[in-house]
């Protein structure tokens, strides 16, 4: 039964940071497609909320704004439905096993007192956080590098880069093989079958499987980045809700915090999937990798306090304070960070757009109401090479 009783305190200033939580996770969700949790999960945790509520309320959260975003990106053409569904026979394992985990960590430790009922699993989930996102980061950022020194045009996808190793594990040609035309990518069941617990268990665990989810399906499965996104997005419309229910049950969610979320990703989360048509390839995975390993250090910097609550360390409460608002200020500056990179690329790409359509309306005649626009298919073909 449930393991948390009542809502958490919540003040305006509260709601006001969860708000622009949600508007920043949302505009990196919809750009990038890891549903921007790896942003607001900690984020909440900095505000207080503990870790177990932060992950279900916003694994809830999650069911509507992937509605939405995957609803976009599949406007653009950017989801295999198909490849979603056979990871979503796995997830669901992972999801509940992690639920389960959570669960057990926050009940043993609301025994010890108010002021630490949560530190077991804040720290569980902080560990798991720093870990996993540290070797994604670090390995998205190194293939960047290693294609800006080999002057690359934007796509990610060098002799030395993923598109290797996707090479590499599609020849080990391990039945059932499975071709998924959207994706244009033939790959295992079994590698299907194990990256979708792994992502269920992830988003179950820190409320995200989108990080590791995008890459593995660019790394390992060779989908092109656009595609991943929009893949993940609706992979978590399915995931979010099962999600919510199992935290829901068990009395970890705090519907308020999942509707101050919606109240600014809804939003953010349009303005992000226009950016995956606009914004060369390259630069998403740039934006990515700068964005999770600053929120990393920012999860690594609170880790301190937890093991201090637990008894593990022994040093004056004080400084616990400085550490949480330091972890604070990291995780708010990588945000504002993703988001200026990613509204300044947005607006770029925009404002080129307008360049072509302004050149091509000169070039041609403005067609009869209800004819086809000559100009407006140059445009899109334009549009293809300013991204590529």
């Amino acid at each position: 039964m449930p393991g948390f009783a009542g809502f958490i305190h919540l003040d305006l200033s509260i709601a006001l940071q969860v708000i622009t939580l949600g508007f920043i996770g949302g505009v990196l969700s919809g750009f990038i497609g890891s549903g921007g949790a790896f942003f607001m999960t900690p984020g909440m945790m900095n505000l207080g909320v503990p870790g177990v509520i932060a992950v279900g309320s916003n694994i809830t959260h999650k069911f509507g704004k992937a509605l939405v975003g995957s609803r976009r990106h599949k406007e653009l053409g950017h989801v295999d439905r198909r490849l979603a569904l056979f990871m979503l026979a796995t997830s669901f394992i992972g999801i509940r096993l992690a639920v389960w985990i959570n669960g057990l960590l926050f009940s043993k430790a609301d025994g010890q007192g108010a002021g630490s009922s949560s530190a077991a699993g804040d720290l569980y989930i902080s560990v798991v956080f720093v870990t996993s996102l540290s070797f994604v980061s670090v390995s998205m950022l190194r293939d960047v590098l290693r294609t800006l020194r080999q002057g690359g045009n934007g796509k990610v996808n060098g002799p030395a880069g993923p598109g290797r190793l996707a090479s590499f594990l599609s020849k080990l040609n391990v039945p059932p093989m499975i071709y998924f035309k959207v994706s244009e990518t033939r790959i295992s069941l079994w590698l299907i079958l194990v990256v979708g617990l792994a992502v269920g268990f992830m988003a179950g665990t820190i409320g995200v499987g989108g990080f590791l989810g995008v890459p593995a399906m660019i790394y390992l499965f060779g989908v092109p980045t656009a595609v991943a996104a929009g893949t993940e997005l609706y992979l978590a419309v399915y995931m979010g809700g099962f999600g919510a229910l199992s935290y829901g049950w068990q009395g970890h969610v705090d519907i308020r915090l999942t509707l101050l979320l919606y109240g600014g990703s809804l939003i953010g989360v349009i303005l992000g999937a226009y950016g995956t048509k606009v914004v060369k390839e390259i630069m998403i995975r740039l934006a990515t990798g700068g964005v999770i390993i600053v929120c990393v250090v920012s999860r690594l910097a609170a880790i301190p306090v937890y093991l201090n609550d637990l008894g593990v360390l022994s040093f004056d409460a004080r400084y616990n304070a400085m550490l949480n608002a330091v972890s604070k200020a990291l995780l708010f500056a990588s945000g504002i960070l993703g988001l200026v990179m990613v509204l300044f690329l947005v607006s770029k790409a925009h404002r080129q757009r307008l360049q072509v359509q302004a050149s091509l309306q000169m070039l041609h005649p403005v067609p009869a109401q209800g004819s086809h626009a000559p100009h407006q298919l140059d445009l899109n073909r334009a549009e293809v090479r300013l991204k590529t």
